[in-house]
């Protein structure tokens, strides 16, 4: 079997579980190289950075830096350029959520949620851009959500800080349409996660529901198919926009929501 990404170095934040992991196993198994990057328990982490390596034939590399910190967004690429040249694919997955009425919401939680979601992937753009336009070729890739093109109640700095990544993608897109470097959203709905499920026994008893009908009612009342979007539905996404077959779709936003931002 041919491994399409042979010789590429893809970072992907957010990445020790999730969408993120899935992100990087896809890749790995075309045999990109791979930076991780996120928190958790190290051995488990170690065992995925490990598990990479053996898929991908190629090297994998942890970087735990804090993303809310330009200085270790900085000590990350950093890393990942002395270890592969430079990043090829950059993947902006992390992210993290808060739910509160705008007048009650936390000054510090918009901050931290502006930072991770959205400014984060400004400074790791301007750190791998250079290395893109030295080989004329380059995949940047954000993990938007149906809230990059919609909104729901309390979200404020989620739904600010998703739509800002749609903005950040279409002036990358721009900007780098004539060195053989494409930028893109994927914008999923609801997917079916650890951090998903575990809120469902939560819900069903707070809300006197069965499980099937926190799913359907609850959690997945916007998206007409019923269905939870999976993670290997998005990565299969992401692989889509590294290959060659996608060198023509830039500035994008690429959604997998089950038909949510249609209604």
């Amino acid at each position: 079997m041919s491994k399409s990404l042979a010789g590429k170095t893809a970072l992907i934040t957010g990445s020790t579980s999730g969408i993120g992991l899935a992100y990087a196993k896809l890749l790995a198994d075309q045999g990109a190289n791979i930076v991780i990057n996120g928190f958790g328990d190290p051995a488990a982490i170690e065992r995925e950075r490990q598990a990479l390596e053996q898929a991908s034939g190629a090297k994998a590399l942890y970087s735990g830096h804090d993303l809310t910190k330009p200085a270790e967004i900085e000590a990350m690429m950093t890393e990942a350029a002395n270890a592969f040249g430079g990043v090829d694919i950059l993947i902006n997955n992390a992210g993290m959520q808060h739910v509160a009425p705008i007048e009650d919401f936390p000054v510090e939680k918009w901050d931290l949620i502006i930072s991770l979601n959205l400014t984060s992937a400004f400074h790791t753009s301007r750190l791998a851009v250079p290395y893109m336009k030295s080989q004329k070729w380059g995949r940047i890739i954000q993990t938007a959500s149906a809230h990059s093109l919609t909104a729901s109640p309390f979200k404020s700095a989620y739904v600010t800080a998703k739509h800002g990544l749609g903005g950040l993608t279409k002036t990358l897109a721009l900007e780098l349409a004539t060195f053989g470097i494409t930028a893109n959203c994927i914008s999923p709905g609801y997917v079916w996660t650890p951090l998903v499920e575990n809120q469902i026994p939560d819900t069903m008893k707070a809300r006197n529901m069965t499980r099937e009908q926190v799913m359907n009612d609850v959690l997945l009342a916007g998206q007409p198919t019923k269905q939870f979007v999976t993670v290997d539905q998005v990565a299969a996404m992401a692989l889509f926009l590294c290959s060659d077959a996608a060198a023509n779709i830039t500035g994008a936003n690429m959604t997998i929501d089950g038909g949510w931002t249609a209604q």
